[in-house]
């Protein structure tokens, strides 16, 4: 997968120049320290699943990790009380753990998953991963 770094930033992105908010990237260490031990559990095992279907990149900020291939998949974002996963599909998942969804173009859909445990990354929250990672990159 071919990637622009920002020389500001030094951050990695699908096209060159494209517009972001130019601040320093992180590491996925630093995005979970001080949370809940089952936040960094929870995404251990998001990033395990996804590394196994293919390359993903981990663009991790202050706010939370985004998943990346050609295209963003995902974003995990830790909260006070649940870590967030924003998923990036082709459509809006009618799911009662969906706790909202909202179109950010072109067809896009990003489905917001809140998790209080480790144990809800199972298999319906993997069968999204999984197609938000095949609708990110070729």
């Amino acid at each position: 997968m071919a990637r622009w770094i920002c020389p500001e930033c030094e951050r990695e992105f699908d096209r060159a120049r494209q517009g972001h908010v130019c601040v320093p990237g992180g590491t996925v260490d630093e995005t979970f320290a001080g949370r809940p031990g089952y936040q960094r559990a929870a995404y251990d095992a998001i990033i395990g699943l996804l590394e196994a279907l293919g390359p993903v990149h981990e663009d991790a900020v202050k706010v939370g990790v985004f998943l990346k291939r050609e295209r963003k998949l995902a974003e995990i974002r830790p909260m006070a009380r649940a870590l967030s996963v924003e998923l990036y599909l082709p459509r809006p998942v009618d799911d009662e753990r969906v706790a909202r969804h909202y179109e950010v173009g072109r067809g896009r859909f990003v489905n917001v998953v809140r998790l209080t445990g480790a144990g809800q990354v199972d298999e319906r929250l993997r069968g999204w991963l999984t197609e938000a990672f095949e609708d990110a990159g070729p």
